[in-house]
């Protein structure tokens, strides 16, 4: 794949999604990559020829490439020398982006309004997004600035049940790397109910036994950690989404794997990668594993 694939950035006016045209610009400054800014809408199947202008565009039309205009500003204001180009394509966004997805190195997109019905946009698109793009696709969240130096100086990796040798964990090396920032990779891990024990000379050590095998877990997905990045090794007891959403309070990227279900249509995302898109605290990556 070419290293020069730029990173991609749905657009659609409104402020979270310019905010993610500046994190995006950002990225792809360090990746050395152009941006592309893409504005899809049904605009065309809805209003029809009679709303075209004198200029024989529809209103609609005229707005976008006016939201993409805006966006492209955007992107020059963080890098003037970013190599920008935009695109308004009269589509679903989710089937262009997906589309889009095959011939990028990342996809970037923001997350609209606050309370209720943001979750509820965010499911429209995003979520179908993240479950189905080609490329690392990251949502961007929280109160990230525009522009400038990381808040927190620390990425997040969450390690899951799948093989140690995971594309999560490279992106987060590449990543660390990249930003010259310390990668945390977490490994939650619980002690069933039903193994507990009253017994005093045998409490604690069911967990005591989970946590260790957590621990090993977290060592097997690490083994292949490059000495450029410095790592840290959390494992933690919990539930993986309320542990992963905690590590994101003062993180500057949290990234996880998602794994592509055989024969699922429709969303593909674990309840995990779900709850930590609704609510982490700081932009979230979700990389693709190859199956």
């Amino acid at each position: 794949m070419s290293m020069d694939l730029p990173v991609v950035v749905g657009v659609d006016g409104s402020e979270p999604s310019l905010r993610a045209v500046g994190w995006a610009a950002d990225e792809a400054e360090r990746r050395g990559v152009p941006v592309r800014l893409v504005y899809a809408s049904l605009w065309e199947r809805y209003e029809g020829a009679q709303l075209a202008t004198d200029l024989g565009k529809p209103p609609e039309q005229v707005r976008a490439e006016d939201i993409v205009a805006t966006a492209a500003r955007r992107a020059h204001r963080c890098h003037a020398d970013l190599k920008v180009s935009t695109e308004v394509v009269a589509e679903e966004p989710e089937y262009v982006l997906v589309r889009e997805s095959r011939h990028a190195s990342v996809l970037v997109t923001g997350v609209r309004g606050r309370g209720g019905l943001a979750e509820a946009l965010l499911g429209s698109v995003s979520l179908a997004l993240a479950g189905h793009a080609h490329c690392p696709m990251i949502v961007v969240r929280g109160n990230q600035d525009d522009h400038g130096p990381a808040m927190h100086s620390r990425i997040v990796v969450g390690i899951g049940d799948e093989p140690a040798a995971s594309e999560a964990v490279r992106f987060a090396f590449e990543e660390g790397r990249r930003r010259g920032v310390p990668v945390e990779a977490i490994r939650a891990w619980r002690s069933p109910a039903h193994e507990t024990t009253d017994h005093p000379l045998l409490a604690g050590e069911p967990a005591r036994l989970h946590e260790q095998r957590a621990a090993e877990e977290l060592e097997a997905a690490l083994k292949d950690a490059p000495a450029d990045v410095e790592l840290r090794r959390r494992t933690v007891e919990g539930h993986t989404r309320t542990v992963l959403v905690d590590a994101s309070h003062n993180a500057d990227l949290l990234i996880l794997g998602a794994r592509r279900r055989q024969r699922h249509f429709g969303l593909q995302l674990s309840r995990v990668a779900h709850g930590v898109l609704h609510h982490s605290d700081c932009p979230v990556a979700i990389v693709p594993e190859q199956v």
